[in-house]
């Protein structure tokens, strides 16, 4: 496969390994009570911070279990000057590039910058997603087609699903230069094969194209009961006697009927009396497949009367004249072709395709005039998406209970996107929002909390959704080099090293086994740690061990145990801090 080449891409590549770890720091919840310093417990969460440092401190909690990923990241359009979703010119996005490209990064191109600022935030964002998870990624044509190789690259080109063409506006600008653009893009990647979009929900206009012409009880729609591909199923190619007329129905060129021919057999018998026979019809049929009378298969029997046709005639014409026909009918007052009544509960929604509508998903100055709405006027993001955009999502990538998360935040939309959905199905969706610009906590956790309580005046007031988050702060790295960081507290370090050695989250603590962190695969893994002191895996502290397991896993600073000792009780010695993984 094709990758592509940058400046800086060597320093990037690998760069999200070398990210340190550090831990979140809660600076206060809110919820019906309001902002408050007690922890009240919300799998919703908003971090503060650079995004990348952010999303590693996720790993240990979250890696392979976000369902539903949207990011809107700078457009890198050019201009000068920060401007969110525009450009990578911010003064902390230079100071990284400088730090982790080096010299050489004076030389780079604003492609270069934003691909080497992209790349690593990319691939810590497929380490979150489930296996049956799904990303959606905002981009303009500045760099759509760079953001598509690095995402081959990253996520796979098999797991590409679409390129989603968003219309952003509903009125073009006629002083634009060149072809004024009324579109963006969204970028659509699965995590593998297992990500299915869900139905979208039925609509109006979808309920009126059905209809009751035989006085069914259900409305139906008329459907085709043929299929294209009739050479590659002969088998399928066959005539059907017509009940009324006598005459021989075949699909038409090329085509071939759609269900098995014991399941036509079953239909046509609810009209008249039906059973397969041969009428030395090959060359008809070879016709209809385009290949010659040879090549064509002589078994294939065709679906004709058991009975006199004048006696089938009075059947099925008092059949059609009773209304509510069987799943295949016919057309013409029932002397036609054959057709199938699609009733309404078998199309339950509608597939989404790769064309959205500003009708159906909302445009960007709506997105502005409800940001206005929140913030009594003014908006404070230039460039916000609608609301009902990441509803849209939503609705096709994640179920009642997922985690979704949204790490270029900006204004908080994914997060009132969730709040706003859980409040109307009473669904349990987590949103997890990280944005590392100063206004985190001023716009993107302020709108969030007007929106969990309400806003508005008068006939503009929004009643609130109700719903609660937690507020983070990145704190202090995990280690120091290899040495590790004391000022960490010990339960943060127990759920990094738990993670990194079973991918899985720690487990709550048991009081009569300080140091156990838990059992994984027959292992039982215990963290022998305390701060300013030595701990040593001795004779002493196995006798303190409780758990029965199948091998042990044991954290400490020393060990006096011999190998034989070691083999014999099936334990792993690991050594703090070296033996701890860096993610």
């Amino acid at each position: 496969m094709p990758t592509l080449e940058w400046i800086g891409k060597d320093k990037v590549v690998n760069h999200h390994l070398d990210v340190p770890f550090r831990v979140l720091e809660r600076k206060y919840s809110f919820d019906e009570n309001g902002q408050h310093n007690e922890d009240n417990g919300s799998e919703n969460m908003i971090i503060r911070g650079d995004n990348l440092e952010a999303l590693k401190a996720l790993l240990p909690r979250y890696e392979g279990r976000v369902k539903c990923i949207y990011i809107d990241p700078p457009y890198n359009t050019g201009n000068e000057g920060w401007v969110y979703n525009d450009n990578v010119n911010d003064p902390k996005i230079k100071k990284w590039l400088g730090a982790v490209v080096g010299k050489e990064g004076e030389d780079l191109t604003r492609h270069d910058k934003w691909l080497c600022m992209m790349y690593p935030r990319l691939k810590l964002l497929q380490k979150l997603l489930a296996d049956d998870g799904v990303i959606f990624i905002s981009i303009d044509d500045n760099e759509l087609y760079n953001l598509k190789a690095i995402c081959d690259e990253i996520f796979g080109s098999n797991n590409f699903v679409a390129n989603v063409i968003w219309q952003k506006t509903y009125s073009p600008r006629n002083d634009a230069l060149g072809i004024p653009y009324e579109t963006d893009n969204i970028l659509v990647y699965s995590k593998t094969g297992r990500w299915f979009p869900n139905k979208l929900e039925r609509t109006a206009a979808m309920d009126e194209r059905h209809d009751s012409p035989d006085n069914d009880p259900i409305p139906w729609q008329s459907g085709d009961v043929s299929a294209a591909g009739a050479a590659d199923h002969q088998g399928m190619v066959y005539a059907i006697q017509q009940p009324i007329t006598g005459k021989l129905l075949y699909p038409a060129s090329g085509r071939h009927w759609k269900d098995e021919q014991t399941v036509v057999l079953q239909r046509m018998n609810k009209w008249a009396k039906y059973e397969l026979r041969n009428i030395d019809d090959a060359s008809v049929r070879a016709a209809l497949c385009g290949i010659s009378i040879e090549s064509v298969r002589q078994d294939v029997m065709a679906v004709m009367l058991a009975q006199p046709l004048e006696e089938a005639a009075v059947q099925a014409t008092a059949r059609y004249e009773e209304g509510t026909w069987p799943e295949y009918y016919f057309t013409s007052k029932g002397k036609g072709g054959i057709r199938f009544k699609n009733h309404i509960k078998q199309d339950v929604g509608k597939s989404a395709t790769n064309l959205w509508f500003y009708g159906d998903v909302g445009h960007t100055d709506e997105a502005k005039k409800e940001l206005k709405g929140i913030f009594s006027g003014v908006a404070p993001i230039e460039t916000p998406k609608p609301r009902r955009l990441i509803e849209r999502i939503l609705h096709i990538a994640a179920d009642s209970n997922a985690i979704i998360l949204d790490s270029f935040a900006g204004s908080g939309t994914t997060a009132h996107a969730v709040l706003n959905m859980n409040k109307a199905d009473g669904g349990h969706r987590k949103f997890i929002l990280v944005e590392m610009m100063d206004y985190a906590n001023s716009i993107t956790a302020e709108r969030v909390k007007r929106v969990i309580r309400g806003y508005g005046e008068g006939k503009n007031a929004v009643e609130g959704t109700g719903g609660n988050f937690s507020f983070y702060d990145l704190g202090e790295p995990l280690l120091h080099g290899d040495v590790l960081n004391e000022n960490v507290g010990v339960e943060k370090i127990r759920e990094y090293v738990y993670f990194t050695d079973t991918k899985a989250s720690l487990p709550e603590s048991h009081p009569d086994e300080p140091y156990f962190m838990g059992v994984h695969i027959g292992s039982a893994y215990y963290f022998y740690y305390e701060k300013q002191a030595v701990t040593t895996l001795n004779r002493e502290f196995l006798h303190t061990v409780k758990t029965e397991a199948d091998a042990y896993v044991i954290y400490a600073d020393l060990c006096t145990l011999s190998e034989a000792e070691l083999e014999k009780y099936h334990i792993t010695f690991k050594k703090i801090p070296r033996d701890i993984t860096k993610l």
